[in-house]
């Protein structure tokens, strides 16, 4: 009986997965195995979806490509300095708000608008913000006497202005899930850390950051996988990949060999090693996170 019981949940179950199961197949598990299957081909007609020249040509073509070396660097460059700055930024903001300051819900409204706006609208903004002549942050400079700075047009500056983009679109959703953290985290824990006299800080690393150790963790796999996609922000801040091709990314080398340059195999190719890249990165995160918690 016990044995029918547990049969009909698991059916049912899947049941109510089914629609969920059909849509990553389709959309997430086909489309993975067809770009490893483009990407052991010389060359591919996607209208017939056949290949020829079957072997590792792509791989090493884009393995040597100067082109995808300097989007891999921008890619890291990327994720290194806009995935922990954003999550330190958004856990001071949370904690603020979770703090009842006044005003508190019109500030959660306010951060969160960007992660419910089209990215390209707030790139769009973001062009004017760093306008080289008529740009908030020159304007601001200025006032101090210094040169504007060609945020958009020098290739010097080009992975910087991505990076404070980056940083400022990413908060919005650290925040909403750093606030549901802190709001699970009981109160006497914090009652009996004053009645025993520490301090705020001595709170925060004894309290505050042991309990939010795993959405910690779920921020930094979430926000690195995040960052290697980084694509929506360059079109939206450049147009393209940045001036002289400076602000290149990982993902805009697959989109600029797949549309622009119609090399279908060396696009699967640079998306296959962008998924191993990812997929190391996940799982020494998950490691990690998990060794400190075991600790």
């Amino acid at each position: 009986m016990v044995g029918q019981n547990q049969k009909k949940t698991f059916f049912r179950a899947m049941l109510y997965l089914l629609p969920a199961l059909v849509i990553i197949a389709v959309f997430v598990v086909y489309p993975m195995f067809h770009t490893l299957r483009m990407s052991v081909y010389e060359d591919f007609n996607i209208f017939s979806k056949e290949g020829s020249g079957f072997g590792l040509s792509s791989y090493i073509w884009v393995l040597q490509d100067p082109n995808f070396h300097k989007a891999l660097a921008n890619t890291f460059i990327y994720a290194i300095v806009t995935v922990p700055v954003s999550i330190a930024l958004s856990l001071v903001i949370a904690i603020l708000l979770n703090s009842g300051i006044k005003g508190s819900k019109f500030f959660q409204t306010a951060y969160f608008l960007p992660y419910v706006t089209n990215a390209i609208a707030i790139g769009l903004a973001f062009r004017f913000i760093f306008h080289s002549e008529f740009g908030i942050f020159n304007k601001f400079l200025g006032l101090f006497g210094i040169d504007a700075i060609q945020w958009l047009n020098d290739p010097d500056w080009a992975m910087f202005t991505l990076c404070i983009f980056g940083i400022w679109s990413a908060l919005a959703f650290k925040i909403v899930i750093f606030l549901a953290g802190l709001q699970g985290i009981d109160p006497q824990l914090y009652q009996a850390a004053r009645i025993d006299e520490a301090g705020k800080w001595k709170q925060f690393i004894k309290i505050t950051v042991p309990q939010l150790g795993p959405i910690l963790a779920y921020q930094f796999v979430i926000a690195t996988i995040g960052a290697f996609k980084a694509y929506v922000e360059v079109v939206g801040l450049f147009g393209d990949d940045g001036p002289l091709h400076s602000a290149t990314t990982m993902v805009y080398y697959m989109y600029d060999k797949f549309y622009n340059a119609n090399r279908y195999t060396i696009a699967a190719a640079s998306g296959v090693i962008m998924f191993l890249i990812i997929m190391v990165f996940t799982f020494i995160q998950m490691h990690m996170s998990n060794r400190r918690a075991d600790q």
